[in-house]
């Protein structure tokens, strides 16, 4: 019988899902980063995540080219804004990275520091230029067409809850804990819904609201444009809806955004942030946090876990790995 389902397809026809190789990735990094935990030393955990992950990428069989970099917003370690990874070889891809997001969690020691990755086909994701933050909304299947960024957040609350078939009360809305979001915070709460306040790390709030059985129900709030992205390429994975709208923090940003191109105006959604349907997303845990569990050191064994996603077969994988720490430190 020859099948008609994409599953069949996929089955007869299989191909090779990146993911499962840039996982190694990130594992690298988590590991390289786990030392430097509640040390208060953020650049030196992240410059030890990004010369481990750069080293992993060097051995995968692609030709990555780094379209969202970190680090250039606070001057920490990065891999840079066109930087070239992989082997060369293999598919091109566009690459959005941030070998440790949230480095000031790992810093104090706190929870939802994660290594993640996202990868698309080669001239499919999104360039914000030199757009380092924007207004989000993410939630999982239930908010396509129901979430409207340009809508008060309890008109968002309300819908998406008669969506999920959920009483108010029992909504959980995931935003970054900063000043600018105290008046946000509040009309949250004024809903009836409670809130997660995130200390850093929007991706991991912003995946944990698209992903089932999450107590999560929507991510909000203005945080980077590279985890925006990010965090784009998972939810493409997971049938969600991430919309978008650039800030810039000041007029020169602004100015620079203009002639880059930019409509300031323009509600941005997952498709617009990477096209196509083939994204990897990888992350693993640097401490224990909504997604993964963080980096564990027991008896000459690291032990690591990594989700890892791919939008072609809405697959969704949750890696374990213990390996030697001899080979390591």
């Amino acid at each position: 019988m020859t099948p008609t389902t994409e599953t069949g397809s996929l089955f007869l026809q299989p191909d090779r899902n990146l993911a499962l190789e840039l996982v190694r990735a990130t594992e690298a990094a988590a590991i390289r980063a786990q030392p430097w935990v509640g040390r208060g030393e953020k650049n030196l955990a992240d410059g030890a995540a990004v010369d481990a992950m750069r080293k992993f990428l060097g051995t995968v069989n692609f030709d990555g080219v780094v379209v969202i970099g970190e680090g250039e917003k606070d001057n920490a370690p990065m891999l840079y804004n066109g930087e070239h990874v992989g082997n060369g070889h293999g598919p091109a891809c566009d690459i959005a990275v941030d070998p440790i997001d949230g480095t000031s969690l790992t810093a104090a020691g706190r929870q939802n520091a994660i290594s993640v990755m996202a990868v698309s086909d080669r001239g499919s994701m999104y360039d914000p230029s030199a757009v380092f933050y924007m207004d989000k909304i993410a939630a999982g299947p239930e908010g396509r067409g129901v979430l409207d960024l340009e809508k008060p957040i309890g008109e968002n609350i309300r819908a998406l809850a008669k969506a999920k078939g959920k009483d108010l009360e029992d909504m959980v809305v995931a935003v970054l804990d900063r000043p600018r979001h105290d008046e946000l915070i509040r009309q949250i709460r004024a809903t009836g819904a409670g809130t997660r306040l995130l200390l850093d790390g929007d991706v991991a709030g912003g995946i944990a609201a698209a992903l089932p059985g999450s107590n999560i129900d929507m991510c909000v709030g203005v945080g980077g444009t590279p985890e925006g992205i990010i965090t784009a390429c998972a939810i493409k994975a997971l049938d969600g809806v991430i919309l978008g709208k650039l800030q810039p923090k000041d007029d020169e940003e602004r100015e620079r955004a203009i002639a880059a191109g930019h409509d300031l105006d323009k509600v941005l959604d997952q498709d617009d942030l990477v096209t196509g349907d083939n994204t990897f997303f990888v992350a693993t845990g640097v401490t224990d946090g909504v997604l993964v569990d963080g980096v564990r050191r027991s008896r000459g064994v690291i032990h690591t876990d990594s989700l890892v996603l791919r939008s072609r077969s809405n697959t969704i994988r949750r890696i374990q790995a213990d390996h030697r720490a001899e080979k390591w430190f």
